[in-house]
């Protein structure tokens, strides 16, 4: 009786052991990288069907990152299903260029002025890892004339590559859409 009360009280302490060693015999996690966007710049007003471009800076220290992501937000509407842009091989450990939106949409002829906007931008890389969010307002006015600008640093270098277009419609806030519990058909 005596080995029996012996062998479990050393059974016990060599589980608890186990259980509460900080590594025990598992591998530990190697870390885990993710892109991130380093720099960002856009204006946040314009016209309806201005040319937006949203300016990013990104890096991977591991070489993989693999597509943006685009998500846009209009209040009235909801949020729009995630637009995609594929990145080329050489942009996959970093890129510095903009993204391209014609903000006129074949869903809408005209957005009524301060109709406002957002559109979050994150990287994604080949393992599924997600970057820093970067979040940019826009708001659509009338006024013309007021919408040059130059470019902030980093960005102010010219010649800087397009990495793509969004490809987002815009529905004229009320009248369908994702968000609206609409069908989105429209008369």
């Amino acid at each position: 009786m005596k080995n029996g009360k012996s062998f479990f009280l050393f059974s016990l302490i060599l589980g608890v052991v186990l259980l509460t060693a900080p590594h025990g015999w598992t591998q530990p996690k190697p870390e885990e990288r993710r892109p991130i966007i380093t720099h960002t710049f856009a204006v946040e007003r314009g016209y309806y069907g201005y040319i937006w471009k949203i300016y990013l800076e990104a890096e991977d220290p591991d070489g993989q990152m693999l597509k943006i992501a685009l998500v846009v937000d209009q209040p009235g509407v909801g949020p729009y299903p995630t637009d995609w842009i594929y990145l080329k091989p050489q942009y996959q450990k970093h890129f510095k260029g903009y993204i391209q939106w014609n903000t006129f949409s074949s869903k809408a002829s005209y957005m009524p002025e301060w109709t406002p906007i957002t559109l979050r931008v994150s990287v994604i890389d080949q393992a599924g890892g997600e970057s820093n969010e970067v979040v940019f307002p826009f708001t659509f006015e009338i006024t013309p004339g007021q919408y040059a600008y130059k470019p902030p640093a980093p960005f102010d270098q010219g010649d800087l590559p397009r990495l793509g277009y969004v490809m987002i419609d815009l529905f004229y806030p009320g009248e369908g859409g994702h968000g609206s519990g609409l069908s989105g058909a429209m008369n």
